[in-house]
């Protein structure tokens, strides 16, 4: 049986004084990264908020498309959509920062 997998659409704040998971914003979820959007550091950054965020490892995400841009969509290997609302949720709960 195959892993599920789920696609995340985010929207990311690059240069953001608080780096994290900020809550959702529609079906997106928005994140803020210190980092500036050059050299892919601000994606690197993306992958390992998500990934403590997820308690997924960073083999377990890629970034689908919007590599260069602030909306991007992220596929999660091994969870499905359920899974993957609980513990985004959860994260942001545990951060102080649910908002809708």
């Amino acid at each position: 049986m195959p892993e599920p997998e789920t696609v995340l659409v985010l929207r990311v704040k690059p240069r953001s004084k608080r780096a994290g998971l900020a809550g959702w914003y529609g079906d997106a979820l928005k994140l803020g990264v210190h980092a500036a959007p050059e050299r892919g550091q601000a994606n690197a950054e993306v992958i390992e908020i998500l990934r403590r965020a997820l308690g997924v490892p960073a083999s377990a995400l890629a970034i689908e498309s919007g590599a260069t841009s602030q909306d991007k969509r992220v596929r999660v290997v091994g969870l499905d959509a359920a899974e993957l609302r609980r513990r985004v949720d959860a994260a942001l709960r545990s951060a102080g920062s649910s908002r809708e």
